[in-house]
């Protein structure tokens, strides 16, 4: 078929194939390295499925394909390579993220809001609406009518069914 096509075609056909070709260079990326070893690759999983990503909401840094999460697992490998412990390399990166990098983060002074806050403000919702209820019937006084009100009352009653039935 090449052969059938004159000169100027195959000049346009190979023009064609180049722009063809060119913007899927640009929406190639990387590709991320395969770990070498499986055991440092399954020790990183392991790691990272307790790891909050810093980028994504609500994702492990196991399940996400931010670069940030990329970033954090290539650094986690290099550190399982140093020999370095599991404690080791969760302190490594509480230091360097904070608590909010781990999913359960430790009982501190500095969490304490975290784990006791909604407790905190459970309870004090609760007492604030007795308190308020309390207040409330306090106020409200029970109205006795005397024996003349009630008969007036049932009389304008009485006198109100006999105008709907007329």
């Amino acid at each position: 078929m090449v052969r059938q096509l004159n000169g100027v075609t195959k000049a346009a056909a190979l023009i064609l194939l180049l722009f063809l070709l060119v913007p899927m260079t640009g929406w190639s990326k990387e590709a991320i390295p395969v770990a070498e070893d499986p055991e440092v690759e399954k020790r990183m999983l392991t790691l990272t499925e307790n790891l909050r990503c810093l980028v994504c909401q609500n994702e492990t840094i196991a399940d996400s394909r931010a670069d940030f999460s990329n970033d954090i697992r290539r650094e986690i490998r290099e550190q399982i390579k140093a020999n370095k412990t599991d404690p080791e390399i969760i302190q490594f990166l509480v230091d360097r993220y904070g608590d909010f990098v781990l999913y359960n983060p430790p009982m501190k002074a500095t969490t304490i809001l975290l784990w006791f806050g909604p407790a905190a403000l459970l309870l004090f919702g609760l007492i604030s609406l007795i308190m308020y209820l309390r207040r409330r019937r306090v106020q409200i006084e029970e109205v006795s009518l005397s024996q003349a009100e009630l008969e007036k009352a049932e009389a304008l009653l009485n006198e109100d069914k006999k105008g709907k039935n007329v």
